[in-house]
């Protein structure tokens, strides 16, 4: 661990939290190249285990273990920090409907215990996550802010809430908090259970016969780097409190189609089979996202850099390095 006495207070101090998750290490990263200085919340293990950060030294990086529930502990560690990035939540879709109580608890009173948090320390930009997920099955394409909140999955609907409580504070409070709304983010480091990461993972491990879920939705598929991009966008653009921005692409590709060209890429000839345990129920699956970008294009400087095609060979390239694989279990399906 990286002591805070060994920090040069040379740059300004944010906090990320959930930053030893796939999205959280990588904006860390990117926050770190940019010059920031970076307290880093990685939730409390007895293994003293950092996730995704773990390997990461940099004389600018602190990381803290604990946990957005604790409204005492978000106090502690808002303190001093100009602005949050707040990205720990619970969000897999398929554990949300067997524990459905962690994510009310996680996600709707740990976003409320850093909204209270950045209104008594006077933080200047607080940046909540959300989800294209809140949006449901697209009732209209592209989806921009204005599409009506459709809560298909107990997750969704406390992304729902989460967001809600922000913009109370906002309303309320006068809470300079900005939500950031990323569409399907992928890319290294990416938990197995997301469609991208199953595909690559069992190719890469030899198989032949994909396990996969429905492959009629369509996404839109957002590179790590380029959403790390539009949160740190978000971060410091003046003006835009009160608002909630997507980061998207503005194009959509099938599932099917995602696996085709994976396979393409990774020189494999394979077929696929759908597996019971990875559906949806009816009702709670997502049919299709597209997001409207205009928003953040014209607010910030962000724009997507990667293509499909681009983000997907970075992907690959990372998931079939040993080392990198050898941390999945892609014979197991990954609630």
């Amino acid at each position: 661990m990286v002591r805070k006495d060994d920090i040069k207070s040379t740059t300004e101090l944010v906090l990320v939290t959930g930053a030893d998750g796939f999205i959280g290490s990588h904006l860390t990263e990117a926050l770190l190249a940019e010059g920031y200085k970076v307290r880093a919340l990685a939730q409390y293990n007895s293994f003293n285990n950092w996730g995704w950060l773990e390997g990461v030294s940099h004389p600018n990086l602190e990381i803290v273990c604990g946990d957005v529930r604790d409204p005492n502990f978000c106090m502690e560690i808002v303190r001093g920090c100009t602005k949050v990035f707040h990205l720990a939540a619970l969000i897999a879709i398929p554990y949300s409907y067997v524990a459905p109580d962690s994510y009310v608890d996680t996600n709707i009173k740990g976003t409320l215990n850093m909204c209270q948090a950045a209104k008594a320390c006077g933080t200047e930009r607080l940046v909540v996550t959300s989800t294209s997920e809140v949006y449901g099955t697209a009732r209209y394409v592209p989806i921009d802010e204005k599409h009506p909140r459709q809560p298909q999955s107990p997750y969704s609907a406390t992304k729902i809430g989460a967001d809600a409580i922000a913009q109370s504070f906002y309303n309320a409070f006068d809470l300079p908090v900005v939500t950031a709304r990323p569409f399907n983010t992928y890319g290294p480091r990416q938990s197995a259970r997301a469609i991208i990461p199953t595909i690559i993972g069992q190719i890469a491990n030899g198989a032949r016969r994909i396990k996969v879920g429905d492959l009629t939705p369509t996404r839109d598929f957002n590179y790590v780097a380029d959403t790390a991009a539009g949160f740190i966008a978000l971060g410091r653009t003046p003006g835009i409190e009160g608002r909630d921005i997507n980061i998207a692409t503005g194009t959509e590709i099938s599932m099917a189609d995602t696996l085709t060209m994976i396979a393409e890429l990774m020189g494999a000839d394979v077929t696929y089979e759908t597996d019971p345990e990875r559906l949806r129920p009816a009702k709670s699956e997502v049919n299709r996202l597209c997001g409207d970008n205009t928003l953040i294009c014209s607010l910030t400087d962000w724009r997507p850099r990667h293509s499909l095609k681009e983000g997907l060979q970075k992907t690959i390239e990372w998931f079939t390095v040993a080392e990198n694989i050898a941390k999945y279990k892609t014979d197991i399906y990954n609630r």
